[in-house]
């Protein structure tokens, strides 16, 4: 096994840029699945450790969530009703944990379109509207109702996406380019006659040949036509060269350096424009693979591969979200195991997995930056203490990183580690040994959610000369969160620790 050693000093005036994000959005599954208890849970679960700011998910619009009713009278003349009573339940849940909606308007009611082409497990309407009124009398109904039941100051801070994907055939009808084009004018006039103040953008494209084509085309047709545009929209994934083995697809992912100059060729192309230099792209959907059934989601490799992410994905773009937050998800039918693949951080039966730590380690890191490279991040926090999120990436053999670590520290100080690894922290591990089982009885489950949860160690800082001296080892895959804090001795009068404990 390979060993490599690096020293990180710190030093009174050190500062490093990072731009953390990390807490801006998560995506879910289709948003009825919201009234799930499962889902529920789960959301709580990651909620407390990440405490994300916005939700965004797809099917707003589709026939499961009943917004849009179409029927005929008895002299067959076509009548159109609105139902928000599941749209209430679903923002209603989101908000009980302290999320707001990052809206994705599509996909299209099936009683609003002629096209048979679904997409989804349960079949997502791709295809234009019938009628454009049709459709912008949908979205006007929908954000005037959510403006009655919420307020208009608090609706207009919910951002507005306009369809999902629609560079994909499968997504959005032929992928026609034009025909999104005119979707999009149609739809952001409508929201700005109802909120001028909500912010919409699109396209919403994710990677591929021409994806980058598609934002130039985009941001020249709202030029040219004068059309609002608040945002610019795109996904991003790592995974490539797909290999089918059933139900599962493998995949290798490509290095993390490519995606960020995917997404930094973005930025560019936008800020190519004279009128939307400086405009806010969002990445509205990242992770490792785009299949949710792939079993690099449950692995400590996915974790180290998103925390290299988080500590890049600030530096080309003004806001990213997590595909997804939990494993109550349908696309591709409902999950079989606790551990199949899912995209979220949170396994079926409430098993953490260990990408969640890397999301909840990072939004942690609050406090001026003073050192950044590609395994470490490290913040001086307002108490005088440092905080950092390290890691080690292996994803060609085996290797082991050893770091020394020094920081200006004068007084006596305790350095608290978290340790997520595929020794101390690895659930998909454990269900692997116990057979991987279909249905856990309620042993199996609770050591499940143990060994989700990272180790914790302690120790004490050698300080010598004004400085504070850490020595730390990450195996292979390992995630670590790391905080030297100031630890004065305040002991209660008689109090002698010494006299049973060693140090």
């Amino acid at each position: 096994m390979r060993t490599l050693r690096k020293d990180i000093v710190i030093s009174e005036r050190s500062q490093a840029q990072f731009r953390n994000l990390t807490d801006f959005c998560v995506g879910t599954g289709r948003v009825d699945l919201a009234m799930q208890q499962e889902y529920q849970e789960q959301l709580r679960a990651v909620q407390d450790a990440c405490h994300f700011r916005y939700i965004r998910g797809h099917g707003l619009f589709s026939d499961q969530m009943g917004i849009c009713q179409v029927h005929k009278d008895a002299e067959g003349n076509r009548h159109t009703e609105y139902c928000f009573t599941y749209l209430d339940r679903t923002v209603d849940a989101w908000r009980e944990t302290g999320l707001r909606p990052f809206l994705e308007l599509g996909f299209m009611p099936a009683a609003l379109t002629d096209s048979p082409n679904t997409i989804f497990y349960w079949n997502a309407h791709t295809a234009p509207p019938r009628d454009m009124d049709e459709w912008t009398a949908l979205v006007k109904a929908t954000l005037r109702h959510l403006v009655h039941r919420y307020g208009e100051e608090e609706v207009s801070l919910w951002p507005c996406e306009v369809w999902n994907e629609p560079n994909l055939s499968g997504f959005w009808e032929n992928a026609d380019k034009q025909k999104y084009l005119e979707l999009y004018r149609a739809t952001v006039l409508a929201v700005k006659e109802v909120l001028p103040g909500m912010k919409v953008g699109g396209p919403a494209i994710c990677g591929g040949t021409g994806s980058q084509e598609w934002i130039s085309d985009f941001l020249a047709f709202c030029r040219d036509g004068k059309i609002p545009v608040d945002f610019v929209t795109r996904h991003a994934y790592l995974g490539q060269t797909p290999e089918r083995r059933g139900r599962y697809l493998y995949q290798q992912m490509a290095p993390v350096s490519v995606l960020i100059e995917e997404m930094r060729r973005s930025r560019e192309i936008i800020d190519s424009f004279p009128e939307f230099r400086g405009m806010p792209m969002y990445i509205t959907e990242f992770n490792t693979s785009y299949n949710p059934f792939c079993p690099i989601h449950d692995t400590n490799l996915n974790a180290v591969i998103c925390a290299a992410l988080l500590g890049s994905l600030g530096d080309v773009s003004d806001g990213y979200s997590y595909w997804t937050f939990g494993d109550v998800f349908e696309e591709q039918g409902i999950p079989p195991r606790c551990f199949h693949g899912g995209f979220g951080l949170i396994a079926n039966g409430l098993i953490v997995k260990p990408t969640l730590w890397a999301f909840s380690f990072f939004a942690g890191l609050k406090g001026k930056c003073v050192y950044r490279d590609d395994c470490a991040v490290l913040v001086r926090r307002p108490d005088g203490g440092y905080e950092g999120v390290l890691w080690n990436l292996c994803e060609d053999g085996e290797k082991t990183l050893e770091i020394t670590l020094t920081v200006p520290m004068e007084h006596e100080a305790a350095v608290l580690m978290e340790r997520v690894d595929e020794r101390t922290c690895n659930p998909l591990r454990a269900w692997h040994v116990m057979g991987e089982p279909e249905d856990l009885n309620s042993e199996q489950l609770a050591f499940l959610r143990a060994a989700g949860q990272p180790s914790a160690e302690i120790l004490k800082a050698e300080i010598q000369d004004g400085t504070a001296t850490v020595r730390l080892t990450l195996d292979r895959n390992a995630l670590m969160r790391i905080r030297i804090l100031p630890a004065e001795r305040r002991s209660g009068a008689g109090y002698d620790y010494s006299y049973y404990c060693e140090d």
